[in-house]
């Protein structure tokens, strides 16, 4: 199970890994906590533009089904509002998903762990990936959802209780693999008009320390990824030089998406290739 913030998260952060899963068999689950209703539409080619203007939150929905689809993973809406950016006094707007109460908001979620019965648990680190309160919400929830569901004393109206195994935070936007695929790009194709870009990027990311633990090798599904991503048509320019890097550069630099093991009920070794690491040891 992963827990993302808005729609369209899942797909830039962890979708080539859900595929790998769904191709191996698994049965993987994503979260959107919120529809996405404040977001803005940042792709003005938008094919549905007329939509995005006039009802954003029912396209973000279709956009979302298409990436499940492509993904083919399992959905489910958490059900709040998107909290959009603080305001320059450091509110947010009444009923928004990162201004309800971590106990009232974390209930659903701990009824999904309940139901669903994963073993894995990703969700984002204490400063959201980065620091949208929606993100960071969706850490202190899932966190939250991650300890409470095997507590019987905790949310009894949620259903039975149930422990997942691990939990991990995503480590996929790391300086390392940005130099690596800079390099490589630069190696390979040194008239690429990306590369400035990523040149720009890396001075963004340098003061981000490699933390990953497991990296698994889903670098045959960033096609994948990159037709899920497109999806989200409103959210994501096609062309976008922030996400769609040539896959065959990055297969060779950096063939794998990562991951911080944060918490684990079962032994496993240090590193790992595999999220259900220790897991069937342990059954």
């Amino acid at each position: 199970m992963a827990v993302h913030a808005h729609p369209d998260d899942e797909s830039s952060k962890g979708a080539a890994t859900y595929a790998y899963y769904t191709d191996l068999g698994d049965e993987v689950m994503v979260v959107s906590c919120t529809g996405g209703e404040r977001g803005d539409i940042l792709n003005e080619n938008l094919p549905d533009l007329a939509m995005a203007r006039r009802d954003l939150p029912g396209l973000r929905r279709r956009e979302m089904q298409a990436a499940q689809r492509v993904l083919g993973i399992q959905h489910r809406w958490l059900g709040y509002v998107d909290s959009g950016m603080a305001r320059d006094d450091g509110s947010l707007p009444a009923g928004s998903f990162a201004s309800i109460p971590v106990e009232t908001s974390a209930a659903p979620l701990v009824a999904l762990v309940r139901a669903f019965k994963p073993h894995v648990m990703i969700t984002y680190d204490e400063n959201g990936g980065y620091p949208h309160p929606d993100h960071i919400r969706a850490h202190v929830v899932g966190v939250e959802a991650y300890r409470a569901a095997g507590d019987p004393l905790r949310y009894p109206e949620s259903g039975a209780p149930w422990q997942v195994s691990k939990l991990y935070y995503d480590r996929i936007m790391n300086s390392a693999r940005l130099d690596a695929v800079y390099d490589e790009l630069l190696t390979s194709q040194p008239a690429s008009p990306l590369i400035e870009r990523l040149r720009e990027m890396r001075t963004w990311m340098s003061d981000r320390v490699f933390e990953a633990t497991t990296r698994i090798p889903a670098g045959d599904h960033f096609e994948k990824r990159d037709e899920a991503l497109r999806s989200h048509a409103s959210q994501v320019a096609p062309d976008s030089a922030f996400f769609f890097w040539p896959n065959d550069v990055q297969r060779r630099a950096w063939p794998t998406e990562d991951f911080q093991l944060i918490d684990s009920k079962v032994d496993t070794d240090m590193p790992e290739t595999d999220l259900f690491a220790g897991i069937e040891a342990a059954a």
